[in-house]
């Protein structure tokens, strides 16, 4: 663990969750922007739908959630405001409402975008999560926008390969940045871009899924996503996670976010995002020796009665998998299974790391590190990161590190390492228990001349955020990682 650098960024440097997507002034330092002094109105009897701003120093009254619950869920700090100042704040944030409203993203009249089109996205959807009703989005991000974005990154997807195989530019300031899992938590991100300089020619990003649930900006994390993704086909890369999946999203949000947000239009929109979440690849290889997966490692197969490549099955013995498997599987399906004639894609979106040896099939697989070992021996890597689990899974897992510093090292074995790489802080952003588990996020940065030894940044969350409520029912949910490990044995 010594080995692996670790930085951790300073989150006084920037406590704004309504920044503008600018370049920072160094690869490591955030802008300085102040942040908005906003709440959301959401009693306990409304729905999403019903959820309004207050404003600027505004307060719950009734029987709506207040201050205090607000600090209990999110650690925020907030003075009490007369009560007689309610009606001029209500005509305040009324006003602001109507001032983002007005700023409507439009589609490029040519269709290309431009780095400063994606930019002003990343600054109007900051504006609109603070300041807007959740129901007004779709006048400032109107549907025809939002599908045809979709769509372009659809199809640039859906040509790209199961396993992508990047070769970062070769100059002496070139970068490449990995991030693990964000879960709708938008200002979080663009925390993350100030501090790790925003996508170019010189910084490849790497996402690892988990885009959406949980978070309530899901959609406004993917959107700002898949336009990086549009612009910088060549240097911004979406691996799919679990949460990219039907299931998923049905239970855990995404698709009651979509169904508020849109209105009318949500059936619509949501089969175009649930197939553009099938094109997503499933992982990176990082200049021949950085492994890149949002679960990790997966299982062989062996060739069915068609030579037809879909047409595999898995082993009857369960034996550990390898790039070769993974080029046969079919990855375009809603909700890739642990069972049945394809199964990598499930195993590479849930599987997890074991500290005992061995290799067992629950949710996709759980592996030990003799696994790690031979798949990295078989294909000359350094580096394994996966993500997948936050602080809640591992919490469920004693036998694991916990996920409180946004990054674990797994596996230590002769060929090199295995990291967890977790980049939502103070995850999750609605938890039913009492005190909350703090965590800080992180993401790794790799640089020349190898790109394969992690530079791992911590940072914090983005405090305080807009007071909102969730899109599912976070105290009485499933558990989206159910709790795996090996027999003792092995």
């Amino acid at each position: 663990m010594e080995e692996v650098g670790e930085r951790e960024m300073d989150s006084g440097e920037c406590q704004c969750h309504s920044r503008a997507l600018s370049p920072p002034r160094s690869k490591r330092h955030c802008l300085e922007v102040p942040a908005p002094d906003v709440q959301i109105r959401a009693k306990e009897s409304l729905g999403p739908e019903e959820q309004r701003i207050v404003t600027p120093g505004g307060r719950v009254s009734g029987d709506g959630i207040g201050v205090d619950e607000h600090r209990r869920r999110r650690g925020t700090t907030k003075a009490p405001v007369p009560e007689s100042s309610s009606d001029q704040a209500q005509g305040v944030a009324m006003a602001a409402e109507e001032e983002v409203v007005s700023k409507v993203v439009e589609w490029p009249e040519d269709g290309g975008l431009t780095r400063e089109w994606v930019i002003g996205v990343g600054e109007t959807l900051a504006e609109a999560a603070s300041m807007l009703r959740t129901q007004a989005l779709r006048q400032v991000v109107p549907v025809a926008v939002a599908d045809s974005l979709i769509a372009r990154a659809s199809k640039i997807m859906h040509k790209e390969p199961n396993c992508l195989r990047l070769e970062p530019p070769r100059s002496s300031s070139s970068s490449i940045v990995l991030v693990g899992d964000l879960h709708g938590q938008l200002h979080d991100l663009l925390h993350l871009f100030d501090l790790a300089g925003l996508p170019d020619e010189e910084r490849m990003f790497v996402f690892n899924g988990d885009y959406v649930d949980r978070g309530v900006w899901g959609f406004e994390t993917y959107f700002l996503l898949l336009a990086w993704k549009v612009l910088l086909p060549h240097r911004v890369f979406l691996l799919r996670g679990n949460h990219e999946t039907k299931f998923c999203t049905s239970v855990y949000g995404f698709e009651k976010e979509i169904s508020v947000k849109f209105g009318e239009h949500s059936k619509h929109f949501y089969r175009k995002l649930l197939g553009c979440f099938e094109g997503h690849p499933l992982v990176a290889v990082i200049a021949g020796k950085v492994f890149m997966a949002h679960g990790a490692l997966f299982r062989s197969l062996e060739p069915g009665p068609s030579t037809r490549s879909f047409l595999v099955r898995a082993a009857a013995k369960l034996k550990l998998g390898d790039l070769d498997d993974l080029a046969k599987s079919r990855r375009g399906v809603l909700d890739p299974s642990a069972v049945g004639n394809n199964v990598i894609p499930g195993d590479i979106l849930w599987s997890d790391p074991s500290p005992n040896p061995g290799l067992a099939s629950n949710e996709g697989l759980v592996f030990g590190p003799d696994c790690t070992q031979e798949f990295m021996d078989k294909h000359k890597l350094k580096l394994i990161v996966r993500s997948h689990e936050g602080p809640d899974a591992r919490q469920k897992r004693p036998e694991m590190a916990s996920m409180d510093k946004g990054y674990t090292i797994d596996h230590v074995v002769k060929a090199g390492k295995l990291i967890t790489l977790f980049s939502a802080p103070d995850y999750p952003q609605f938890q039913a228990t009492e005190t909350r588990f703090n965590n800080k996020a992180a993401y790794i940065v790799l640089e020349p001349p190898d790109f394969c030894e992690p530079d791992i940044c911590v940072f914090e969350a983005v405090l305080p955020q807009p007071h909102v409520m969730p899109y599912y029912d976070h105290v009485n949910v499933m558990d989206s990682d159910d709790e795996l490990d090996l027999p003792k044995d092995g």
